[in-house]
């Protein structure tokens, strides 16, 4: 079993920064491909961040690619996601997704329906 934890949200306002990191704990065959993703209130989840599993791989939505970077310390540990000139509009409850890869390839995930594992979720509220 693996488990996610994520930190680093809070409040902050409009053209602040944040920092999220998730830390994964626990074991399984394999490594893992990761992401964020976030659900604002009255939404769906998103995925905001995406890394393959080899991390030269990394996707950020539209939304977020100027603003947000996502890195990772090494393939079993800590993925960060640091959120520079934050809008109100990010505003959401940001969730961390692990996927168990198997295989060494660089692809991301960017559906929620593949995602094995998930966190707690962190909130990050950005006041105008």
């Amino acid at each position: 079993q693996v488990q996610l934890v994520e930190s680093g949200g809070g409040l902050v306002q409009a053209g602040g920064s944040l920092r999220l990191s998730c830390a994964t704990s626990g074991r399984t065959r394999g490594s893992y491909a990761m992401a964020w993703f976030r659900q604002a209130p009255g939404k769906g989840r998103e995925i905001v961040a995406a890394i393959s599993r080899t991390d030269d791989n990394i996707y950020l939505s539209d939304s977020v690619k100027d603003r947000f970077t996502l890195s990772r310390v090494n393939v079993q540990s800590t993925l960060f996601l640091q959120m520079n000139r934050l809008k109100p509009e990010d505003t959401a409850v940001y969730y961390c997704a692990a996927k168990v890869v198997a295989y060494v390839n660089r692809m991301k995930y960017l559906s929620e329906s593949e995602y094995d594992y998930w966190g707690q979720g962190t909130q990050v509220t950005v006041s105008s």
